[in-house]
């Protein structure tokens, strides 16, 4: 499968936005970012006059980096949100909101998306009790995510027992001690706090 392997900051850089893809890393003081955030390349800090084709586009592209994705699977998002009662755009958030991998992370098992969904991939989560190593499966409302028990007296486990749970979204719960969370209720639009224009998106698919 593809997979970016480059500095992440320049994708932070690119879309002119913090991306947060080092997790907390990317609050301190060394965040490539904060140092210089002009465009990547030699012709980066050139001002360039925007397209209303060029910030629809940036808008896709901030979000499937943000979360991970591929074109391709960015657009089956879209087209089941398509299919879907409600906002489009707003469906689609949500969906991705509701990937394993992205739970992972808002429950603070992983400190950055990338990786929690290694921790998925290396089938150190259980859904309902069964080990789940796919990245992209959808939680429901009432699921239990929990630390597969033979890894739990894993180091990088054993210090999360530790840790302070902050930022938890309101519709996940997760307990340190038993490093096992469930989901209260699907998220909707206002749990997401990415600045993201979804409209943008809905409209170059439109196209």
């Amino acid at each position: 499968m593809a997979k970016y392997t480059g500095p992440v900051c320049k994708l932070c850089r690119r879309e002119g936005s913090k991306l947060f893809l080092k997790g907390d890393r990317c609050y301190g003081k060394d965040c490539a970012f904060d140092k210089r955030p002009v465009v990547p390349g030699q012709h980066g800090a050139a001002r360039k006059k925007a397209t209303p084709y060029s910030v629809q586009l940036r808008e896709k592209q901030k979000v499937k980096r943000t979360y991970g994705l591929l074109e391709k699977q960015f657009h089956i998002y879209y087209k089941i949100a398509e299919n879907m009662r409600g906002v489009t755009g707003e469906n689609m958030l949500i969906l991705i909101e509701r990937r394993l991998d992205n739970v992972i992370y808002r429950m603070g098992v992983g400190t950055s998306r990338s990786q929690s969904r290694q921790l998925v991939n290396h089938s150190h989560i259980t859904v309902n009790g069964s080990t789940v190593n796919i990245p992209s499966y959808l939680v429901k409302a009432g699921d239990v995510i929990a630390v597969k028990d033979t890894k739990k007296e894993k180091p990088f486990f054993v210090e999360l027992k530790e840790a302070k749970v902050s930022n938890l979204p309101k519709w996940l719960a997760f307990d340190p001690l038993t490093l096992s969370g469930q989901i209260i209720s699907l998220p909707v639009r206002a749990d997401i706090d990415q600045r993201i224009s979804e409209h943008m998106i809905v409209e170059l698919y439109s196209k």
